[in-house]
């Protein structure tokens, strides 16, 4: 399921609405999120466990939000220690409360030496046995500044990147939020992102409503189809004006057609930028004979392959088949200079954008 517009962290259920399930749905509908990412388990524990009657917490959390359609994602503090326990709890709690979508909250412990093996076990596990689910990395804002994390064996089963980007004791969110996207960059595999801001007091600083604001206008900006906070229940209690400032904040949420029929609506345009407009920024695009990224070089591609590989096409879909974020369909052609007859997408979606398409098809006379 994809994430698009704001969304907020819950640690502790009971520190949010006084742990009352049907107050936290409705603030977080009258906020205007789109999605909430509630903490279930820390370490090999489950998390958000009455310690006194043993009740868990989240499964009236996760009800109520869904009955006001905002999107319901789990998250986990990671150790590394017993990578094969965590991603079994994990595992356990995103089947039973039917989650749709999971973030992993991997920092200190995992920049240890030898943590990659231990990264690389915990992934296999979870993406093994929940293939389809949407996941996140959560961790630091600037890779550059912690090395020793294993980046690429979190990123390469993972479906979006959620960086922290924390701007404590400065002033310059869109400057380090820009930063943040740059350096993922040049991180491989590279993922979306979808980036987390600062509404928490630290020390004697705080974020500022116009830093808030700022934040969320450079996500925008940048393409980025979601942006989360930490932390609800820090934010309500301590910074109340700041959770007024995102609620009044206008995140639109994106069009209901589906993907598919946007694209071939914009096919059978031959519309360079319309299509362009589907995918993210940094989207990946794939055929037999090349591998490009990024929309300059995909509008680049689209345009010779209206005017010069298939010239007045019209494109027509065949069969679809949808599996969460990705969307698997046949298609094809005719033009004035040749046909196409076996066409097979598929193509990965974050935030109603394709962030990957890969495109298979074969020009007969």
């Amino acid at each position: 399921m994809n994430l698009q517009g704001k969304g907020f962290y819950i640690w502790q259920i009971r520190r949010c609405e006084n742990g009352n399930a049907n107050s936290i749905a409705a603030t977080a509908q009258a906020a205007g999120l789109s999605h909430v990412l509630v903490k279930i388990a820390d370490a090999s524990d489950p998390y958000n466990i009455d310690p006194i009657t043993g009740q868990d917490l989240v499964p009236a959390v996760v009800q109520a939000l869904r009955a006001r359609d905002i999107i319901v994602w789990g998250w986990q503090y990671v150790y590394g220690y017993e990578p094969e326990d965590e991603a079994a709890i994990a595992i356990q709690r995103i089947s039973e409360l039917d989650l749709d979508g999971f973030a992993i909250d991997a920092e200190a412990q995992y920049k240890l030496p030898g943590m990659d093996e231990a990264a690389l076990i915990y992934m296999q596990r979870l993406r093994t046995s929940l293939p389809d689910l949407p996941i996140a990395l959560s961790s630091y804002r600037y890779p550059t500044y912690h090395p020793s994390l294993p980046w690429t064996e979190f990123l390469q089963d993972c479906d979006i990147n959620m960086p922290q980007v924390y701007w404590i004791q400065r002033d310059d969110p869109d400057a380090q939020l820009i930063r943040s996207l740059r350096e993922f960059e040049s991180v491989q595999p590279y993922r979306p992102i979808i980036p987390t801001g600062a509404a928490f007091l630290e020390g004697d600083w705080q974020p500022t409503p116009s830093q808030i604001i700022a934040f969320l206008d450079t996500a925008k900006q940048l393409n980025m189809p979601a942006a989360n906070f930490w932390e609800w229940g820090h934010t309500r209690i301590y910074l109340p004006e700041l959770w007024d400032v995102i609620a009044a904040y206008d995140w639109e949420i994106g069009p209901s057609q589906d993907i598919i029929e946007r694209y071939f609506e914009a096919l059978n345009a031959h519309d360079v930028d319309m299509l362009v407009e589907l995918y993210n920024s940094d989207a990946v695009h794939v055929t037999s004979s090349r591998t490009i990224q990024g929309t300059q070089m995909i509008k680049e591609w689209y345009s010779n392959f209206f005017q010069n590989t298939l010239p007045n096409a019209n494109f027509y879909l065949g069969d679809e088949n949808n599996i969460g974020a990705t969307r698997q369909f046949t298609w094809t052609a005719t033009s004035t200079t040749g046909n196409i007859e076996n066409g097979s997408d598929s193509i990965g979606l974050i935030g109603n954008r394709i962030t990957y398409h890969y495109m298979s098809y074969r020009i007969t006379k």
